[in-house]
C-alpha cells in the first residue's frame, strides 16, 4: 500500500484526491491546502484527513502528489526530495529555470521516482497511436481555451502550450535548432494568446497556436509524415490515419488513386480510443514506477525539457516586446 499526500486541494487537486481514491494499493494519508475554508469543505466531502502544515503531511507519507499554484512546485518538490518521498508534481516542472535545474540535480541523486504531470501523454486519443510509426516532418496544433481567471498566475505558453511541446519532443526526438514566436497579453500580464514556430535539427518544422481568450475550446494536433497524415483531437478523444500504399487495420476505407507515379491507395482508419480517465492513469502510472522502481513514463527530464523549450519562447516574445 503506497502512503501518498495530496499538496494543494484546488480545482484540479480535488480531482486528483477523487481519482486517488479509486486506486487499488493507495492509501492517502492527507492533504494540505493553505485555505482553511476550502480545507474544511474538502476534508468533509471527500472525508480525508487534512494536515496543518505542508511539512507535517510530508512527514507521514512515502510519495508526494503535488497539485498546488506553479509558485509552490519548488518548495514542495525540494522539501519532497530532501525527505526522501517520491514525487509527482503537476506541470510545469517549477516557477523558474533555476529552480527545475535544482530539482533536475536532486533527483537525480535522490534515486526517486519524479513525474511530471504531462496528462495529453495520457489522453486516450494519442495513446490510441501507441503502435503506429509516428515520424512527423510537419506539426500543426491548435489549443484553444475560453478566458479563465484561475489559470493567468502564469503565461498561456506555459499553461497550455507546453502540453503540446511535450508531447511533440517526445514524438520528434531532435534537437530544437530555431524558434520563432509571437504573443499578445490581452486580459492578464502575461501572453494569453501565442503562435510558435520550432524547427529541428532533423527538419521536423511544428507550428503551434494556443489562445486562452478563445470563444470556443479546440485541442488538436496534425501530424505530416511521409506517406502519412495523422490527426489526433485532444478534446473530442478522436483519431484519424490517411495512409498512402501502406499495410492498415481491415477496418480502414480505402480507394485507388491514379498518379505520375502509377497507381496508389490511399486508406483511411480510425484507431480504437478506448475511453479512459487521463488523470487517473497518470496517477496509475506513478504508483507503479514506484511500486516496480522504473522510470515513470513522463520523467522530470522529460518535464525539464518542455519547460526549457517553453521559457525559449517566452524570451522570444518578449524580445520583441522591449
Amino acid at each position: 500500500m503506497l502512503r501518498i499526500g495530496v499538496f494543494g486541494a484546488g480545482h484540479l487537486g480535488k480531482f486528483h484526491l477523487s481519482n486517488l481514491k479509486e486506486i487499488e494499493d493507495i492509501e492517502i494519508v492527507g492533504f494540505y491546502d493553505p485555505d482553511p475554508e476550502n480545507t474544511k469543505s474538502v476534508a468533509e466531502k471527500y472525508g480525508i484527513k487534512s494536515f496543518d502544515t505542508a511539512e507535517q503531511l510530508m512527514d507521514a507519507i512515502e510519495a508526494a502528489d503535488i497539485v498546488a499554484p506553479t509558485i509552490k512546485h519548488f518548495e514542495l518538490c525540494d522539501m519532497a526530495l530532501r525527505k526522501g518521498k517520491h514525487v509527482f508534481v503537476e506541470k510545469p516542472l517549477a516557477n523558474t529555470m533555476d529552480e527545475a535545474r535544482t530539482l533536475v540535480k536532486l533527483a537525480k541523486e535522490s534515486n526517486l521516482v519524479f513525474q511530471v504531470g504531462h496528462v495529453e501523454r495520457f489522453n486516450p486519443a494519442f495513446v490510441a497511436l501507441k503502435d503506429h510509426t509516428l515520424q512527423p516532418m510537419f506539426i500543426e496544433v491548435h489549443r484553444l481555451a475560453e478566458f479563465n481567471p484561475r489559470g493567468t498566475d502564469v503565461s498561456v505558453i506555459l499553461d497550455l502550450m507546453i502540453h503540446d511541446i511535450d508531447i511533440i519532443l517526445h514524438m520528434v526526438k531532435s534537437n530544437v535548432n530555431y524558434i520563432s514566436a509571437n504573443g499578445v497579453a490581452v486580459m492578464s500580464d502575461t501572453p494569453d494568446i501565442a503562435n510558435v514556430r520550432i524547427e529541428f535539427d532533423n527538419g521536423c518544422v511544428a507550428n503551434l497556436t494556443s489562445s486562452r481568450i478563445s470563444l470556443k475550446k479546440m485541442r488538436k494536433m496534425r501530424l505530416f509524415q511521409k506517406d502519412a497524415y495523422i490527426g489526433i483531437d485532444f478534446l473530442e478523444k478522436k483519431t484519424e490515419i490517411i495512409q498512402i500504399d501502406q499495410p492498415v487495420d481491415k477496418d480502414a476505407f480505402s480507394f485507388d488513386i491514379e498518379t505520375n507515379n502509377g497507381k496508389k491507395t490511399i486508406a483511411i482508419s480510425n484507431p480504437k480510443v478506448k475511453d479512459s480517465n487521463a488523470i487517473k492513469s497518470e496517477l496509475e502510472a506513478f504508483k507503479n514506477a514506484i511500486k516496480n522502481n522504473i522510470e515513470p513514463p513522463v520523467s522530470i527530464l522529460d518535464g525539464f525539457s518542455a519547460m526549457e523549450v517553453a521559457h525559449l519562447i517566452l524570451e522570444k516574445i518578449n524580445d520583441k516586446q522591449h
